[in-house]
């Protein structure tokens, strides 16, 4: 990571820890280790926002879920996310989402919150895997139900980079503010079976009840998945600096696994299946299986060493 990179990024870690707190461009400035004038020009340049408007970003957001959740009132979640008015707390979240605080608690359908991501992930995307440290990806069945899963597709991607690029990375911001039945949204890689012409096989979206009847966000599809049996693959925790290589590292363990040794063959009639990279958990992947016909039980779970 470049200089200017690693300043605003410190800038961004800064305000995640001191969301509830008053920040101020003095403080910014001593995490970038810049002056002033000089952290306000850097992070603009490199987030598109000044840090004004992404602390405001930063704050709307979760108060959002908090609405939707806890039962709190408005004035409650206003002062409790570092508004200084009630007023204030109203005009920028119908600004930010299209709605009053007060409609969104009463009927809280699908809005996009802000979801940013760190400048350091702007690094190249595949890296050489030299992580001493990772060793162990563990592998574990899972079974899912039968469900829908509402998702957005683009036109060609088969990765992350090229949906984004296609989509746009706020598809995510959609979906964290909908409920899912694994508590967070999902991309998948579908079958062919489930694609439309001129749709891409990599997409985003959550899992939901297979007779779910509520709201669907414009410009998003629903489909039917089946009950299906799969592996999970989640490695080890890792710095964010790494998560590049953490993907890859579990992404080449799983594509090298003999999933006989669980008693499976691999499946191509459901999607597989990824979760958002979170450093404290390690990079989680689901591969589609079927039991072997020939299979005798094995254990639940185990471990391989790379």
């Amino acid at each position: 990571m470049d200089e200017r990179m690693a300043a605003v990024q410190r800038m961004q870690d800064y305000i995640g820890l001191h969301l509830h707190e008053h920040i101020t461009m003095a403080d910014l400035a001593a995490a970038a280790l810049f002056s002033p004038w000089h952290s306000y020009r850097l992070f603009r340049e490199l987030t598109g926002l000044t840090p004004a408007a992404y602390i405001r970003r930063m704050r709307l957001s979760p108060s959002a879920m908090e609405l939707k959740r806890s039962g709190r009132t408005i004035t409650e979640v206003a002062f409790e996310y570092g508004f200084g008015s009630v007023d204030g707390y109203v005009r920028a979240f119908a600004r930010e989402f299209g709605r009053t605080p007060g409609d969104y608690a009463r009927s809280p359908s699908p809005i996009t919150l802000f979801h940013p991501y760190g400048v350091q992930y702007r690094q190249p995307r595949k890296e050489a895997i030299t992580m001493d440290s990772m060793q162990y990806v563990y592998v574990s069945p899972i079974h899912k139900p039968r469900r829908k899963a509402i998702i957005k597709r683009g036109t060609s991607a088969t990765d992350y980079w090229a949906y984004c690029s296609e989509v746009g990375c706020d598809v995510w911001g959609t979906l964290l503010s909908m409920d899912s039945l694994c508590g967070e949204p999902v991309c998948l890689w579908l079958p062919a079976a489930y694609r439309t012409p001129g749709t891409s096989t990599y997409v985003q979206g959550v899992e939901v009840g297979v007779y779910y009847d509520g709201p669907v966000p414009e410009g998003f599809d629903v489909i039917e998945l089946p009950e299906a049996d799969y592996l999970m693959f989640q490695g080890q925790p890792f710095d964010e600096a790494d998560y590049g290589q953490a993907i890859q590292f579990v992404e080449n363990a799983a594509d090298r696994y003999d999933p006989s040794v669980l008693g499976y063959v691999w499946s191509t009639r459901s999607p597989r299946i990824q979760l958002e990279p979170k450093g404290e958990r390690g990079y989680i992947e689901f591969r589609p299986v079927q039991v072997h016909s020939q299979a005798m039980p094995s254990p639940s779970r185990s471990s391989l060493e790379l």
